[in-house]
């Protein structure tokens, strides 16, 4: 597997590297692809997330479950697709948000790196999928390496904003410490939560919280 990370979250994860479970995960995702299978995003955008944002960078954390499983969607950050592809719904109310709390107006592009270089950490707890088959790569290990990423996060790291959107997402709570950091929970963005979502003013809350830790606020404007 092709581990495009920046070198301090090789080094940080190192150790996950060279645990079992991480072997099978690779055999896995080498056996499918031998039979046939489409897997989203390409293997140079599967760690995109720790390339475009460094260990010490980190101020927040948006936890998504897993990757867009359509074609050309997948880029390795989570809710974010390339500029040639159609914001999804999930994206729109999460623009929608932003232009009501923070009083912005949004461009419409749905690439979300230029959060991910101030330092969101746009993490998927489930870094692949087949193509047309959501979830479809839950059970594989993933989880046990991004639970492990969350945990290093909150043990080595200070003052982190984490956005817990939805049941699956608020489930790792357990895994931050929150005397150490700031969690904030909401509704998932989707149209299946029926607008839940909206009013939560996590972006703002977000800045809030940063200014107050004496760091830069997230300019969420794209």
């Amino acid at each position: 597997m092709d581990v495009r990370m920046e070198q301090s979250w090789k080094e940080a994860l190192q150790s996950e590297f060279e645990k079992p479970y991480f072997a099978a995960l690779v055999r896995t995702l080498h056996a499918e692809k031998a039979a046939g299978e489409r897997i989203y995003p390409p293997g140079r955008d599967i760690f995109k997330a720790f390339e475009l944002t460094p260990v010490d960078q980190v101020k927040v954390v948006i936890l998504g479950q897993d990757p867009y499983h359509g074609p050309g969607q997948a880029m390795g950050l989570c809710f974010s697709v390339p500029d040639s592809v159609p914001a999804p719904p999930s994206l729109k109310n999460i623009f929608r948000e932003i232009e009501t709390d923070c009083g912005v107006r949004m461009s419409g592009s749905p690439n979300l790196e230029p959060w991910a270089r101030q330092g969101v950490l746009l993490l998927n707890a489930i870094l692949t999928v087949r193509a047309g088959a959501p979830a479809s790569h839950g059970a594989i290990g993933w989880q046990t390496f991004t639970d492990a990423v969350i945990r290093y996060i909150s043990t080595h790291l200070e003052g982190v904003v984490f956005l817990l959107w939805g049941n699956f997402a608020r489930s790792k709570r357990e895994l931050i410490d929150t005397t150490r950091h700031h969690v904030l929970e909401a509704a998932h963005p989707s149209p299946l939560a029926r607008g839940a979502f909206f009013g939560c003013r996590h972006f703002s809350k977000t800045n809030e919280i940063l200014l107050a830790e004496h760091k830069t606020p997230i300019d969420w404007q794209l």
